[in-house]
Order: C-alpha cells, then sequence, then structure tokens
C-alpha cells in the first residue's frame, strides 16, 4: 500500500530578515534564519523540530502559519499552496493550523478572563452563536485540557504555569484544527508539570487525530512524544529520521554531538561526550558549503565548497552530509 499524502509540505522554505544598513555599507545584510528547509508531516504524525537556540525552529514553525512572510518556498498543506494565501482564504487555514506558544504567561492577555481568551476564536470563527453556546464550550475545552469550569472567569495571573498553558491549548483547540505547532511548550515549565502537559497532548492527539509539529531543544522530551525527529542547525534541516532510529542510530556529526549530551539516568551507562569546537557561526554570514564544517570532527575539502543535499541513507533515514550521506 502506498504511503498517505503528507498533511502539510515543506518546500525551500526560506526567510531572510533585513538589518539596518550602517553608516560604512551600501547594502543593508540579511539574517538567513530558514535557509531551505524540505520536510513532510503524515496526518496524525508527530514531528519533532530540535536544533540549538538561533538555528531557526520557531521561525519555521511561524512561517508556517504565516504569522511571519516567507522570503520564499511553498507551504502545501492538504494539497494547497498556502504560501501567497490573503483574505478570507488565509483566514479559513487559521481554522486548520493553531499554534501553542513557548511563554505560557507571555502569550495570554492579562487583561482578559478565560472566557475572553478561548472565546475569542470562537467569535471570530463564528462558531458560537450565542452568549450561552459560547460559554459552554469554552467550559468543555477547559475540562478537556483538565481545568474546571469555576476557572471562566478567572485571569491568567491567577494560575500557576502549567494551568496557564493548559489554556493556552484550550485555545488552540477551540477552532478544532487539524494541526497545531507546538513552539517549546513545556521548556518554561516545571519538569514535573512538563510531563503532564506532554501526556495531555498525546491524549489530545489520539482523541482529536490531530497532527503535531513539535518543535523544542530538550532531546529527551521530543523522543518521547516524536513519531520522527527533523535536526535544524544554522537554518538547515541536516537530519529526518523516525524517532528510534535517529536516537540508536543517528548519522550526522551534529546529532550525534547533541545526543551526547543528553543525560542518561541509568548511572551504569556510560556515553561519550562530544565536544564540539568553536562557536555557532554568524547567520549574516554563515560559512560556504555545509553550515557545519568548521566544527565537524570529520569535514573534508569537499564540505567548504558545496551544499550537502538530503540523501536517504536507510529507509526513511536522511541525511545532509557528504561524508556520512
Amino acid at each position: 500500500m502506498s504511503a498517505p499524502a503528507p498533511l502539510l509540505s515543506v518546500i525551500a522554505l526560506r526567510k531572510e530578515f533585513p538589518l539596518k544598513a550602517s553608516v560604512f555599507a551600501k547594502d543593508a545584510p540579511t539574517v538567513r534564519a530558514v535557509d531551505g528547509v524540505n520536510f513532510d508531516i503524515a496526518p496524525g504524525e508527530t514531528l519533532g523540530l530540535v536544533g540549538e537556540s538561533g538555528c531557526g525552529k520557531s521561525t519555521t514553525g511561524r512561517c508556517i502559519l504565516r504569522l511571519i512572510e516567507p522570503s520564499s518556498g511553498q507551504i502545501v498543506f492538504q494539497g494547497r499552496d498556502v504560501t501567497d494565501l490573503q483574505g478570507e482564504d488565509l483566514r479559513g487555514l487559521r481554522r486548520d493550523m493553531q499554534i501553542i506558544f513557548q511563554d505560557p504567561f507571555a502569550s495570554l492577555n492579562p487583561r482578559h478572563t478565560v472566557r475572553g481568551i478561548i472565546g475569542e476564536a470562537l467569535v471570530i470563527h463564528r462558531l458560537a452563536t450565542n452568549r450561552r453556546e459560547l460559554e459552554d464550550r469554552v467550559v468543555e475545552l477547559l475540562e478537556t485540557v483538565g481545568l474546571q469550569s469555576g476557572h471562566l472567569h478567572r485571569f491568567p495571573h491567577e494560575f500557576s504555569g502549567g494551568q496557564r498553558q493548559r489554556i493556552g491549548i484550550a485555545r488552540a483547540l477551540a477552532v478544532q484544527p487539524k494541526m497545531i505547532v507546538c513552539d517549546e511548550p513545556v521548556s518554561a515549565l516545571d519538569v514535573s508539570i512538563q510531563a503532564q502537559v506532554i501526556n495531555l497532548l498525546e491524549d489530545l492527539q489520539d482523541k482529536f487525530s490531530l497532527t503535531y509539529l513539535f518543535i523544542a531543544h530538550d532531546l529527551s522530551v521530543v523522543e518521547h512524544i516524536s513519531d520522527r525527529v527533523a535536526v535544524m542547525y544554522l537554518g538547515r534541516v541536516v537530519e529526518i529520521a523516525p524517532s528510534d532510529s535517529l536516537y540508536d542510530n543517528p548519522r550526522h556529526p551534529y546529532t550525534e554531538a547533541l545526543l551526547s549530551a543528553v543525560p542518561i539516568p541509568d548511572p551504569q551507562v556510560k556515553r561519550k561526550r562530544i565536544v564540539l569546537r568553536g562557536e555557532v557561526p554568524n547567520p549574516i554570514h554563515p560559512p560556504t558549503g555545509c553550515h557545519f564544517h568548521p566544527r565537524c570532527p570529520l569535514a573534508e575539502e569537499r564540505c567548504k565548497l558545496e551544499v550537502p543535499q538530503l540523501r536517504e541513507s536507510t529507509p526513511g533515514h536522511w541525511t545532509a552530509c557528504h561524508v556520512r550521506g
């Protein structure tokens, strides 16, 4: 049987942020935040997107949602290129794709009650015809994420961090989306609360047949929730593989270094720590060829000159590396 068509396809996605020109420079430099990213997400799948801070993970997610306009490339959702949608067409896309933000306090309006925060989407998309229907739907959403109907008229500051993130999840669910971008949804929470929120997201995925793009820098969290994992470095995807395959047999040297830093709970198990030389290059002037070559222990002359393309080394395991591809 053939594989199902992807729910989302990201093709050659690029996003550049222009900087102000200096007195001594004629042309304004640009930051290449996302530099030719490609991946697919199947219906009902969770794709983890990992990498160091500043590698372009969150920018990729926000470009997909059109919260940030991409510089070039295609975003194909359910077989339709949504890159240039405007007006009512873009509003319709908002129903199908939602986001859970990293900071549950900053993403909630402190002047609105929970009823207003969650109910706003219902009003905008005309999903509630009257006040009673709106309140009933908001209460139903609160109970779905583990909160109570008595929380309806409280303000964000009256909740804990974990409860605020549950409100953010309820807000994302309000319009019955097909896909949710989870932008580091547990990184601002205590470790004990992280597991609760991750388990909630998994339960909701099963209940509502949701598809997730799960953005994170904590590889242990990503391993737990993701079906496949994509690793980013300086704006590019360097490896994509099923979760088990990537964690058991990483192919790209950068992925190896990331995984070597993940703590192992068993003190009897020892893992060799790989310490990368140098610092992450400046995205204004990224290295030629493979962006990772100045820090890579396996780099060859070819790596400095040619951009490696993602190639399938084993079924479902794609690597952008001249040496191991």
